[in-house]
C-alpha cells in the first residue's frame, strides 16, 4: 500500500484543544503527529499538546465548570442535553463529511454519529422521567434505627466534586464521546475529553458544534485534541476516569499512582473476543439459521470490523460448522464491497489509519500461523483491495481445534471473524465462550427457552451482555454489536471490568453513594423528600370546612410544600360494605364472605375489608373534589396492606406531601403524596404513595384568560 502527502505550505493547522475556556494551539511544537484520510492517505490533519496546560483543565474543571453546573438542577441538565442532541441533528452533515476520511460509510455515521446524537435524547428522558428534579438522588428505603422513628438511616447519591476524564478510541469518536459525556452531565460533573488521535478531528468540529450552541455551562466540557500524558499526574479520589480502548493501555492507566494510592475512581472497556454461539437446537433449515448468518456478516463488516462488539469467535455445532462457514463467505461476497466510503456502493470502508492496517495484518498472520485456514480474504487477497489507503478484505477464518489459544488471545480488530466447531453439547459450547477471558457482549442463537437458561447460567458471569436471538427477535432485535443506552455496556475481564450506559445507572457513576443517618426533619431537610416523623404542616376535614386550614389538594406548586398534611376523619366498616363490595365487584375470595373460612385463616381475625375496598375509602376520604390545581391521579407506587381490618373497625387516611417534581418543559409537576392508613387504635393498616399531576399555577394562566373574555 502507499500513501500521498501535500507540500509543507498545503498542510492544515495544528488541531486545536479547547481548555480553560479558550480554544488552544500549540506555538511551537516538537511533535506533531500527521493524521492521514483513512481511504486516500491524504493529510487531514496535524495533531500536537507540546505546553498544554493539563493541571490547569483541571482545575478549571473542578472550580468554573463545577460551579456553574451546580447552578442547575438534574431536570435541567438533562433537558440542555435534549436541546445539544437537536441541535447536533441539524448540523449532522458537517459530522458525515468529516467522518468519511476516517473510513466510516454512509451507514457507519449511523452507528457513531446519530448513534452518539441518540444516546443524547435517551440519557434526557431518562434524566427527567427517572431522577428528581434536584441534585441528592435518594438510594432505597429508610431504615428506622430506633424505636421511637426519631433516627434514621438511608442512602443517597451526590455528584462528584471533581472532573469526569474521558479517553476514548478511535472507533468512535462521536458516540464514543458522548456516551462518556451524557451522563457526567447529568450528574453535573465537568468532561474533560480526550479523543483517540487517529479520529480526533471528528471529536474536535463535534466538541466545536456543541460549544457553538450556546447551551453549555461555562467548563462543562473541555477538549485536548492529542496526547495528554500528565493528565492523571493531576488527579485524585475527587476525579473519574473512564476509559476505552486497548488493554494494554488500560493496565498502565490502572497502573498510575494517583488511581493506586490516591484513589482516582477508574473504569475501563478494552479489548472483547466476543462470540456468536448457534445453539444445538439451530438446523441448516429453521430460520435461526439465517438469522445467524446475518448477525455474523453484519458485526464482520460494519465499521469495517472495528468494534469492541464485534463478533470475533462464531461457534456452532461442529457437524454443521461447514455449512455456516459457506452460508458466511456467500453472504460476504454478495454483500461486502470493500472501497471508498464515499461510493455509495461500498459497504466496507477502509481501517481507521496505517496503523491499525498494519495491526489487523500482523494479528491475522498469527491466526493463521496457529493453525486458521483462510474460508475468505486474508493476506493473499490484499491485492483485491484499493491500492491507496488502510483498506483490508473481509476475512474469514475457520479453527479445527476450537481450543486453539490464539483464536481466544488474538483479537484482529477489523473485518475479521474465526468459525469454530464445539461438540454440540452446551456445556462444551460454554465452556469454549469462556476461554475469551471475559468480553463485552455474546450473541445466543436458539428458540429453545430451556437451551436459552442453560447458556446464560453458562456464560453471564463471562460478558456484560448476551443478546438472545430467534425467529421472533430477528427483525426487531438492535443487533450484537448495538450497545443501546439504556443497557449496560462493559463486561469482565479480558473486557475490562468497567460499565457504562445502563440508564440512570451510568449517571450514578459519576455520583457518591453515601449512608446518612439523622433525625427525621435534618434527612427530610437533606434529601428533599418528606419523612414519616418529620414536621409537617396539618389541616383536618374541620379545619378545611372552617376555613382555618387550606386542603394541599387546594395548592398548586407555588404554594405546595414538602410535609403539607391532611388528615381524615375515621370511617367505620360495616360487614354489608364488605359483601357489597365482593358482589359488586367480582372478588368473593373467602376471606372477605366465608366467616368460618376467614376465621380458620391464620391471618385474619373474622372476615376481613378487601384491601381494594379500604384504597378506594381512603380516596374518598382526602379527596378535594372541586376543580383545582391537582390535575389528574396517575398511580399508586409501594402498596402495603399489613393490618387487617374486619368489619366495626374504622379507618382514617393520613395524606402527607413525601415529594414534589416541578417538570422543567410543563405547566405542570409531579407530587407524590405519602399516604398511610391507620385504625381506631392508630395501627398502621396500609401505606402507599399516590402520584398526582398538580398545576404549577392556580388557577392557569390559560383559565384566567378564559374567565376574562368571559
Amino acid at each position: 500500500m502507499s500513501t500521498q502527502t501535500q507540500a509543507p505550505d498545503a498542510a492544515p493547522q495544528i488541531l486545536p484543544s479547547f481548555v480553560k475556556g479558550q480554544w488552544w494551539r500549540p506555538e511551537q511544537p516538537e511533535r506533531v503527529a500527521d493524521v492521514r484520510d483513512a481511504a486516500s492517505g491524504e493529510l487531514v490533519a496535524r495533531v500536537s499538546t507540546d505546553g498544554i496546560d493539563t493541571a490547569g483543565a483541571v482545575e478549571y474543571g473542578r472550580t468554573v465548570g463545577h460551579a456553574s453546573l451546580g447552578e442547575l438542577r438534574i431536570h435541567d441538565r438533562a433537558l440542555i442535553l435534549k436541546q445539544l442532541a437537536q441541535y447536533l441533528g441539524e448540523h449532522k452533515e458537517e459530522l458525515y463529511e468529516l467522518s468519511y476520511a476516517t473510513g466510516s460509510t454512509a451507514k457507519d455515521h449511523l452507528i457513531d454519529i446519530d448513534g452518539g446524537i441518540g444516546t443524547l435524547f435517551t440519557f434526557s428522558s431518562k434524566g427527567r422521567r427517572e431522577l428528581p428534579n434536584a441534585n441528592v438522588v435518594v438510594d432505597g428505603a429508610v431504615e428506622q434505627l430506633s424505636r421511637d422513628g426519631s433516627f434514621l438511616g438511608e442512602h443517597v447519591y451526590t455528584r462528584l466534586p471533581g472532573v469526569a476524564v474521558q479517553i476514548n478510541a478511535f472507533n468512535f469518536p462521536v458516540w464514543g464521546m458522548l456516551e462518556k459525556f451524557a451522563p457526567a452531565f447529568i450528574a453535573g460533573v465537568p468532561s474533560i475529553v480526550k479523543p483517540a488521535t487517529p479520529t480526533g478531528y471528528v471529536t474536535e468540529a463535534c466538541v466545536r458544534l456543541m460549544l457553538d450552541s450556546g447551551l453549555l455551562p461555562e467548563g462543562s466540557l473541555q477538549l485536548i485534541s492529542g496526547s495528554a500524558r500528565d493528565l492523571l499526574d493531576h488527579l485524585d479520589a475527587r476525579d473519574h476516569v473512564a476509559f476505552t480502548g486497548s488493554a494494554a493501555t488500560a493496565q498502565s492507566l490502572r497502573a498510575h499512582s494517583n488511581v493506586q494510592e490516591k484513589g482516582v475512581r477508574f473504569t475501563a472497556e478494552t479489548d472483547s473476543l466476543n462470540a456468536a454461539i448457534m445453539a444445538p437446537d439451530v438446523t441448516e433449515d429453521s430460520p435461526e439459521f439465517e438469522a445467524f448468518v446475518k448477525s455474523v456478516v453484519l458485526e464482520v463488516t460494519a465499521k469495517a470490523g472495528q468494534k469492541c462488539t464485534a463478533i470475533r469467535r462464531v461457534i456452532v455445532p461442529q457437524e454443521i460448522r461447514g455449512a455456516v462457514v459457506e452460508a458466511i463467505t456467500k453472504r460476504v461476497a454478495e454483500r461486502a464491497a470493500v472501497g471508498d466510503p464515499r461510493d455509495a456502493a461500498t459497504t466496507v470502508g477502509p481501517l481507521a489509519s496505517e496503523e491499525q492496517y498494519f495491526e489487523v495484518l500482523r494479528s491475522v498472520r498469527a491466526l493463521i500461523d496457529a493453525g486458521a485456514s483462510v474460508e475468505l480474504g486474508g493476506p493473499e487477497e490484499l491485492s483485491s483491495v484499493p491500492e491507496h489507503g488502510a483498506f483490508f478484505p473481509v476475512t474469514v477464518l475457520s479453527f479445527d481445534d476450537a481450543r486453539t489459544p490464539a483464536v481466544h488471545e488474538v483479537e484482529a480488530f477489523g473485518p475479521v471473524t474465526s468459525v469454530l466447531g464445539y461438540s454440540g453439547d452446551v456445556a462444551d459450547a460454554v465452556e469454549i465462550a469462556a476461554l475469551g477471558g471475559g468480553s463485552l457482549v455474546a450473541t445466543v442463537c436458539t428458540h429453545s427457552p430451556e437451551l436459552a437458561a442453560q447458556f446464560l447460567s453458562g456464560i453471564g458471569a463471562h460478558h456484560g451482555r448476551v443478546l438472545f436471538l430467534d425467529r421472533d427477535d430477528a427483525k426487531t432485535s438492535t443487533g450484537h454489536g448495538s450497545p443501546v443506552p439504556h443497557l449496560v455496556h462493559g463486561g469482565p475481564g479480558r473486557a475490562g471490568g468497567g460499565e457504562e450506559l445502563g440508564g440512570v445507572r451510568a449517571v450514578k457513576h459519576y455520583m457518591q453513594r453515601t449512608a446518612v443517618q439523622g433525625s427525621p426533619d435534618l434527612l427530610t431537610g437533606i434529601t428533599g423528600q418528606w419523612h414519616w416523623g418529620a414536621s409537617a404542616t396539618t389541616v383536618t376535614r374541620e379545619d378545611v370546612e372552617n376555613g382555618t386550614g387550606e386542603h394541599p389538594f387546594r395548592k398548586s406548586l407555588e404554594t405546595l410544600r414538602i410535609g403539607d398534611q391532611f388528615v381524615s376523619d375515621l370511617r367505620t366498616v360495616k360487614l354489608e360494605d364488605i359483601l357489597e363490595f365482593a358482589e359488586k365487584t367480582g372478588d368473593t375470595f373467602y376471606a372477605h364472605t366465608d366467616e368460618e373460612a376467614a376465621t380458620a385463616n391464620p391471618f385474619f381475625p373474622r372476615r376481613v375489608a378487601h384491601g381494594y375496598l379500604l384504597v378506594s375509602w381512603a380516596a374518598g376520604l382526602f379527596v378535594e373534589p372541586s376543580p383545582g390545581p391537582v390535575l389528574a391521579n396517575y398511580g399508586l407506587e409501594n402498596l402495603r396492606f399489613i393490618t387487617p381490618v374486619t368489619y366495626d373497625d374504622a379507618i382514617r387516611v393520613t395524606l402527607t406531601a413525601n415529594k414534589i417534581t416541578p417538570r422543567v418543559t410543563d405547566e405542570y409537576g409531579e407530587v407524590a403524596w405519602d399516604a398511610r392508613l391507620t385504625n381506631q387504635n392508630d395501627e398502621i393498616v396500609a401505606t402507599y404513595d399516590v402520584l398526582t399531576l398538580v398545576a404549577k399555577q392556580w388557577p392557569t394562566p390559560e383559565s384566567e384568560a378564559g374567565q376574562d373574555m368571559a
